[in-house]
Order: C-alpha cells, then structure tokens, then sequence
C-alpha cells in the first residue's frame, strides 16, 4: 500500500463502524486509531488519558484537578477547555495522518485533515440493527439500548457540527456514506476498499 492512504470513518453509535474499521484495517494491512489517539493525546501533552477518555468526542470545561503532570509542565490554569483539548488531539491526527497510512475513527479526522487527500465515510444502521447490537454487546434492555443510541449520537453531532461548521452524517459532507446492515462488517469493509480503489486512492494489492 502506499504511504498516503488515510481513511477517515464517522459512524453512528451501534452501526458497527469501529468493526468495519477493524476490518479494514485487517485487509489493507494499515493502523487504525479510535483510543489509541487519547493515548497518544495524553502523552504529547502531558495531561492523563482519563482528562481526554472522559470527554472524547464530547463539549465541556474542566478542572485540571488530578490530571495535569505538574512535574512536566509545572504551574496550570484551573481549566482546560474543550477547544484546547480538541487542539491537542487534532495535532495528533495530523502528525500521525504524515507520517504514514492510518484509518481514523471519528474525533472530526476528516476536518482536521481536510486539507489531505483522504478517503471519508460514514457508516450507519437501521435503528432496530443498532439496537439489537448495542443491546447483546452490553447486556442492556432495547429500551436501554435506544436511549443510549440516542445520546451518543445526539453528543457525536453536537461534538462535529461545533468544530467543523459543517453537519455530522449528512451525506454530502462524505466521500461515501454505507449501512453496513446490507452487506455485514466484511461486505462492508470491502465495499469501501472498491470504491477506494475506483477513485484511486486505494492502490496496489491487499495483503
């Protein structure tokens, strides 16, 4: 595969997405980052993975209390907003996004590497799917399951739409938009590497 090729994966919450990454990832023999970019994140900057698990792809402020590495940094302000904390890990999209293939999850990629030739897709669901999955992965009632679908997706919006201006699973603001109930997680997956392949971003065999 050549060095350039980046995928960048928006996903409804239950649609299966980080699967479909995974797969990808899997056929084309390249890294894919969900929390590994928070891990990432925290060591750049010198604050604990907690401070950046606990508002991944989230709006809010916080107190620094028990996060900032004083022995690193020294003195903090009290607070760390949201905007910074997006900074952070948008610098690290990018410094990985150069350095090499990568497939992103969410965390806005496809803005933040707006300017690169990238491939973006949105993956999505029937809700009855979503459902059914969020239900028996997490052992939660369809009633529990629909109403934390709900949440996550309505944070993911609000999360997109703030930083990029633009609307979080509109299917113009994608390359390609796939229910991965259609075809399944490896259908999928393959899907995208042929369409990646027709516009010629995807090159070369898979492993």
């Amino acid at each position: 595969m050549e060095n350039s090729l980046i995928i960048n994966i928006g996903r409804q919450f239950g649609s299966g997405g980080l699967l479909v990454a995974r797969a990808l990832g899997d056929k084309l023999d390249i890294p894919v980052y969900d929390h590994e970019l928070i891990e990432k994140a925290a060591e750049e900057s010198g604050f604990s993975r907690d401070l950046f698990a606990k508002n991944d792809e989230k709006r809010s402020v916080l107190s620094l209390t028990g996060y900032f590495d004083t022995s690193r940094f020294g003195q903090a302000d009290n607070y760390l907003g949201d905007n910074q904390l997006f900074t952070l890990q948008s610098h690290v999209i990018r410094t990985i996004a150069e350095s090499g293939p990568a497939i992103f999850i969410g965390r806005c990629s496809d803005y933040v590497l707006r300017d690169m030739d990238c491939l973006d897709v949105f993956i999505t669901s029937p809700k009855e799917v979503r459902v059914r999955r969020v239900a028996e992965r997490m052992g939660i009632s369809p009633e529990e399951a629909a109403s934390l679908i709900k949440k996550k997706d309505r944070t993911r919006e609000n999360y997109y739409n703030y930083y990029t201006f633009g609307h979080w699973g509109v299917a113009s603001n994608y390359d390609l938009c796939v229910d991965s109930s259609i075809l399944g997680i490896d259908g999928t997956a393959d899907l995208i590497i042929d369409f990646g392949r027709r516009t010629g971003l995807i090159k070369g065999d898979m492993r």
